[in-house]
């Protein structure tokens, strides 16, 4: 289906979502969510895709919300706004459980929602021009629907610090808080993508979903009896799988898994 504000492009094993509203610095209105959201869905229904990349045009990533739709925004009422954030953070919450491995590619400025995006996604790798900033609080605003998903990729010491200064950061500190993983010039970020990918086609795409699983499962809450016995019984299901059994047997037999 054609998109307003997104494109979306599907070439062997990855998709390619492209937020397309560079003149706008490629802000977020309803229609931009409900489209990302549209496209999120389709692709989790294609198995043949294996990896998703999360990219946008012109110079900036993501400014974050439109200011037209912000104007409309301080006309809505209690219950409106409630609706409103909603789609939001249905879309932050999709991307961020998305089944199969997600890269951001950061050319440029990500702001408020735009770190969002960024850190719902499983690896984010961004230009060293790319600048960041959690603007929310100068609009006498909060980064609320984003904040489970930027708390978890930031800690909340430096959260304590960017969610109330609003200051803007390079890409230097981003990767030293752990919003960006990998760093380069603004003309190897294509080559630096396309070779994570290739890295990731080459495991098992059972595997890598059960890896996404297991960590949300284990990252959160006390190491007990439970969370052993769950572990115990995911190696169980993956060793007797049969992209498992298939993985072992090509590292025995010394050749090419055939996934």
């Amino acid at each position: 289906m054609p998109f307003q504000y997104i494109t979306l492009k599907i070439e062997a094993s990855i998709a390619t979502l492209t937020l397309n509203r560079p003149e706008i610095h490629n802000a977020f209105d309803d229609v931009m969510i409900g489209e990302m959201s549209t496209a999120l869905q389709k692709i989790e229904q294609l198995e043949t895709v294996k990896i998703l990349c999360l990219k946008a045009q012109g110079k900036s990533f993501s400014a974050g919300a439109d200011l037209n739709w912000m104007q409309r925004m301080i006309e809505y009422n209690y219950e409106q706004n409630l609706e409103d954030a909603k789609h939001l953070a249905h879309l932050m919450n999709r991307l961020y459980h998305f089944p199969k491995p997600t890269i951001a590619v950061i050319q440029g400025a990500a702001f408020g929602g735009g770190v969002g995006l960024i850190s719902c996604c499983d690896i984010a790798i961004a230009s060293e021009k790319a600048l960041f900033c959690l603007s929310e609080v100068r609009l006498g605003l909060i980064p609320a629907v984003i904040s489970p998903y930027v708390i978890s990729a930031i800690g909340e010491r430096a959260a304590r610090r960017y969610y109330l200064t609003a200051e803007r950061f390079d890409v230097y500190e981003a990767k030293q808080l752990n919003l960006v993983h990998i760093t380069c010039p603004a003309e190897e970020l294509e080559k630096t993508s396309s070779d994570l990918a290739e890295q990731i086609l080459q495991n098992s795409p059972l595997a890598v979903t059960a890896a996404k699983n297991l960590i949300a499962a284990t990252s959160r809450g006390d190491i007990d009896n439970a969370m052993i016995e769950d572990t115990v019984h995911r190696i169980a299901a993956i060793r007797t799988s049969k992209q498992g059994q298939e993985g072992l047997r090509a590292f025995l037999e010394k050749r090419t898994p055939n996934w």
